[in-house]
């Protein structure tokens, strides 16, 4: 047996960490099982490949860390996806410090293995949200500080980092589920597509996934998700939130002042220069 043969043939061992971006939430087929970006890109490898999803929706990065790691790497992953910081950037007492340390720490060990990362970006929920303009800047904020961290790890280390926010139309509402949080199945099929090209510009042998159909479910079974799993969600995140969220507002709302009265002298000592 040729050792071109061997390499062909070796099965691909692809497993994912993280949060419910990482889990496939927004994505189910007609039978209510959960696809996601990591259903679509583990078809299309042209070696046989072998799939590990330990992600969990509502999981945190020292989660991440401490418990998925660990069952990632008895996989011995030749790629590994890292998609955590959501939840980091939702509850109260975040710390991008701490985020920074878990991420880097993860993906340190997962490269002293030989593994391949892929990372991704957050998305900018206030160009999809419909929440009031200064609760928009804060989300915004947060979303900057975990990016901001994505970054400077992909800095430091040889990983795949997709810019969401360098998708052509990433924000159209045809790419998100009814959440707005999360992809749809068209959004995970898109990141799918973003992934495979940059598996490929690092020489893996993967082929573009194709297009599935576009959400199966009706309406009402989108409003039935909202309803049940969606509002306790939210309900659940704003007891830890909310409190915070509102001194955020107001300390917002100061910032906006200062920069407005900033503005405004700025404009009176330019005219009388």
């Amino acid at each position: 047996m040729s050792l071109d043969f061997q390499t062909q043939t070796r099965t691909i061992n692809f497993a994912v960490i993280g949060d419910s971006a990482a889990f496939g939430t927004g994505d189910m087929d007609e039978h209510g099982n959960i696809r996601g970006w990591g259903y679509y890109l583990s078809k299309v490898f042209h070696q046989p490949c072998s799939y590990f999803n330990y992600s969990r929706p509502g999981a945190k990065s020292g989660e991440v860390r401490e418990v998925q790691l660990p069952r990632a790497l008895e996989t011995q992953p030749d790629i590994c996806a890292v998609i955590v910081g959501g939840n980091d950037m939702l509850r109260n007492g975040f710390s991008p410090t701490v985020l920074y340390e878990n991420l880097k720490a993860t993906c340190n060990e997962l490269l002293s293995r030989g593994s391949e990362i892929i990372m991704v970006e957050l998305h900018d929920p206030g160009e999809i949200l419909r929440v009031p303009r200064l609760l928009k800047r804060v989300i915004r904020r947060r979303v900057n500080a975990v990016n901001n961290v994505y970054y400077q790890v992909a800095k430091e280390l040889d990983v795949i980092l997709i810019k969401t926010r360098s998708i052509p139309n990433v924000h159209d509402l045809t790419n998100w589920h009814i959440d707005r949080m999360h992809p749809g199945p068209r959004g995970h099929q898109l990141l799918a597509k973003e992934m495979t090209a940059r598996l490929q510009s690092k020489g893996w042998k993967v082929d573009l996934p194709e297009e599935d159909p576009i959400d199966p479910h009706s309406r009402a079974a989108k409003i039935w998700w909202l309803i049940c799993k969606g509002t306790p969600w939210f309900l659940k995140r704003s007891v830890d939130l909310l409190p915070v969220a509102i001194i955020l507002m107001i300390i917002e709302a100061f910032r906006v002042i200062i920069e407005a009265i900033a503005k405004g002298y700025s404009a009176v000592t330019d005219s009388r220069a």
